[in-house]
Parts: structure tokens; C-alpha cells; sequence
């Protein structure tokens, strides 16, 4: 297979992970929301929500973390010099960070398992905005490469981390209490 064919399908797959993270979260607040409706709303609620977020974490999620992976190191593999670039390494310690938050989601699907998610909802919002986070980074990063100022990168990822947290307080603030 060209490499070119390779990349089309890991960046298939890292689409389908992100499409899967983003509807994650929001499963995980509304999962969390149905708390507070009465009981019997509540139980078919939430096991609607648990329905959907096992089938998309084990039908969608796993398999294009798996092929994401299986095909991002098989172009690593065949263009073995890119693992000397400084933004390829940055670019895989995100993913590894990645990775780690899909476990993170693994556990947050464990305890709606067991009936109960620990985090408040609000933390949830901000939670599933790490995703969008992780994309714009790792997005950029593959992008730019060596033309941009990590200096200005980091900048910007705060500024826009800033942004997503006021748009998630001014949601709670503004959009829930209604």
C-alpha cells in the first residue's frame, strides 16, 4: 500500500475518533443531567445514554483509536526520519495525551455502568472540551510543523483554553438556569 494511502486512512480514522470524542462528552452531561429528573424519566434516560455511549466507544472510538494508530505507525515505519523532527514528537506526545483522555472516557463510561458518574456536570462541559483542545494542538502542530513559534502556540492554546471555559461558565450561567 502507497503511503499516500496509508495517511488518507489514519486521517479517515483520527476523524472518527474526534467525531467520537465530541458526541462522548456531551452523552457523559446528559447522562449526568438525568439525575435530576424524577425517578422513572431518570432510569430509562440513563439507560438510553448508557446504550449509546458503550455502543460508541466500543463500535467507534476503540477500533479508530486502534486504526489510527496501526496507521500512523506504519507511515512512522516507512519514513522512519520524521521521529528526528522536533514537531513529530511534540505531535506524538500529544496523541499519547490523547490516548490517555479515551481512557479517561473508558472510566467515565465504567461508572455510568455502575449507575453514577462522580464528576459534576460542570466539570464534564470542560472535560469534553479537552478534545476540542487536543485537536486544534495536534492539528496545528501537523500542520505548521517547524513554521511555527512555540512561543505563540502555547499563547494561543491558552487563550483559546480561556475562551472554552468562559463559554462553558456563561452557558451554565445563562443557558441551564432557564
Amino acid at each position: 500500500m502507497s503511503y499516500l494511502a496509508i495517511k488518507a486512512l489514519h486521517l479517515i480514522f483520527v476523524i472518527c475518533w474526534f467525531a467520537g470524542l465530541f458526541y462522548i462528552g456531551r452523552i457523559f452531561i446528559y447522562f449526568k443531567e438525568a439525575e435530576s429528573k424524577p425517578n422513572n424519566e431518570k432510569k430509562i434516560l440513563q439507560s438510553q445514554f448508557l446504550i449509546m455511549a458503550k455502543r460508541l466507544m466500543y463500535i467507534i472510538l476503540w477500533p479508530s483509536v486502534l486504526l489510527t494508530s496501526l496507521f500512523g505507525w506504519t507511515m512512522l515505519y516507512k519514513n522512519i526520519t520524521l521521529l528526528e523532527l522536533t514537531w513529530m514528537k511534540t505531535k506524538l506526545i500529544l496523541v499519547g495525551l490523547l490516548v490517555v483522555y479515551v481512557v479517561v472516557c473508558q472510566l467515565l463510561l465504567n461508572q455510568m455502568k455502575n449507575g453514577k458518574i462522580i464528576l459534576s456536570e460542570f466539570r464534564l462541559r470542560l472535560f469534553s472540551e479537552g478534545a476540542t483542545l487536543f485537536l486544534i494542538s495536534i492539528i496545528f502542530i501537523a500542520t505548521l510543523k517547524n513554521n511555527i513559534s512555540w512561543i505563540y502556540a502555547t499563547a494561543w492554546f491558552f487563550i483559546i483554553s480561556i475562551i472554552l471555559m468562559i463559554l462553558v461558565r456563561t452557558y451554565k450561567k445563562y443557558v441551564l438556569k432557564k
